[in-house]
């Protein structure tokens, strides 16, 4: 999946597959998590956000959205 790179303080990279609906992310300790049955919407909030970090923490990571680590 190509990830787009973002200036956060905790994420290195975004990810999304529109069509499996899987946000992948990529933080700066280089641990790469995949979650699914992410909405467009959400994904683009999280582009969007003034803080990547603040939005996944309450968007995503504090979303009950199930997700595996990939590396």
């Amino acid at each position: 999946m190509k990830r787009i790179t973002v200036v956060s303080s905790n994420i290195s990279s975004v990810g999304y597959d529109l069509q499996g609906r899987i946000l992948e992310i990529e933080f700066l300790n280089g641990s790469i998590y995949r979650y699914f049955h992410v909405s467009e919407g959400v994904y683009r909030g999280l582009m969007s956000a003034p803080s990547h970090g603040q939005y996944f923490d309450t968007y995503i990571k504090n979303g009950g959205y199930s997700y595996t680590r990939v590396l």
